[in-house]
């Protein structure tokens, strides 16, 4: 019996002994988590309050129970453009440089446009400037010849319909002079392009780009862009090489154009092709909803002017039927007068 008390007494003892350190555990859980909390909340709260240097790590060692934790305050001593990285080095020197707002580049276009422009046409517009403007001000752009036959090509096609045509030219060169591109410089990118690409096919485009023909406006460009880690694509390029294949003789179909843009920007450029190829897609969404409301437009044209020969016509045979009436009223008062004078005579 003794024997089997003391062994119930063992028992109990190792299960209080378990308990607490248990409890223990539970306990020191709640401390380091406790703690983290409060590091968390010390590190927002100190960038609206100073905080004496070193008080908030004492605190929270002795509250983590020795629980090791690095010094967040030196992982937070971060500087913009000191990284330590090929991006930093090349582009940190551009920190703090102002950057002119999508606001103030729209003013600036407005100004300089010194028109209101078209209802239908405002919010394309709008979106243009804005659009162009913070593909500029990024530091990693840079303009080149395919990108300025894109730039080109893509305000062509959204505006050769406005209908003041003069209105249409003066917002492409106030476009120009708000997001600070040289419009001469452009034009003659993109006519650089387009009479090398002149009687071309699609094979001397490719041997371009694969660097085979590094002699050519193109192949200038493509070796660029090559050795370039931090080349920026954007859509105004994508709209270039569509147009590209056009002067090459591509069939201008989207399903066509997209297999050629994935090969020759993954396969022949070695980037991404999917913005490419959205913006293939794109380019051709916009081009047909705008074809079609030229084709309706011109339909509008026609009938009108149909209505309006159809007008005219009616005018005309009016106008000619009171001549007649007219003609024919002088003739019978003639010939009444004429009786009148015969029968004057006969008295």
């Amino acid at each position: 019996r003794r024997q089997s008390a003391i062994s119930n007494n063992n028992s109990v003892s190792l299960a209080i002994i378990q308990l607490r350190d248990k409890a223990n555990g539970i306990y020191k859980m709640k401390i380091q988590s406790t703690a983290l909390f409060a590091l968390a909340l010390a590190a927002s709260t100190n960038a609206f309050a100073p905080v004496a240097k070193g008080s908030s790590s004492s605190a929270l060692s002795a509250l983590a129970g020795g629980l090791d934790l690095p010094d967040i305050e030196a992982e937070l001593k971060y500087k913009p453009g000191q990284a330590d990285t090929a991006f930093a080095k090349r582009f940190g020197h551009l920190v703090g440089a102002e950057v002119k707002t999508v606001g103030d580049a729209f003013a600036d276009f407005t100004k300089e446009l010194g028109f209101s422009v078209n209802a239908l046409y405002k919010n394309m517009v709008t979106d243009i400037v804005g659009t162009t403007h913070l593909i500029v001000v990024n530091a990693r752009f840079q303009q080149d010849a395919v990108w300025s036959l894109g730039m080109l090509t893509a305000l062509d096609l959204l505006l050769k319909n406005y209908p003041e045509p003069e209105v249409g030219e003066k917002i492409v060169t106030s476009l120009f002079k708000s997001v600070g591109l040289d419009e001469a410089k452009i034009r003659a990118e993109a006519k650089s392009i387009e009479e090398w690409a002149a009687g071309k096919t699609k094979e001397d485009v490719e041997k371009a780009l694969s660097g085979e023909d590094p002699s050519s406006p193109l192949g200038a460009i493509v070796a660029g862009i090559k050795e370039d880690e931090f080349w920026m694509y954007s859509r105004y390029f994508g709209i270039g090489m569509v147009k590209v294949m056009d002067l090459v003789g591509i069939e201008m179909d989207k399903d066509e154009v997209y297999p050629i843009m994935e090969d020759w920007m993954k396969g022949k450029l070695g980037k991404s092709h999917l913005s490419a190829c959205n913006d293939s897609d794109l380019y051709f969404k916009i081009k047909g909803k705008l074809d079609m409301m030229e084709t309706m437009m011109k339909e509008i044209e026609i009938r009108e002017k149909k209505r309006m020969a159809e007008r005219l016509e009616a005018k005309a045979e009016a106008a000619l039927n009171a001549a007649e009436r007219e003609e024919k009223m002088k003739q019978e008062i003639a010939a009444e007068e004429q009786e009148k004078r015969e029968r004057v005579e006969a008295e």
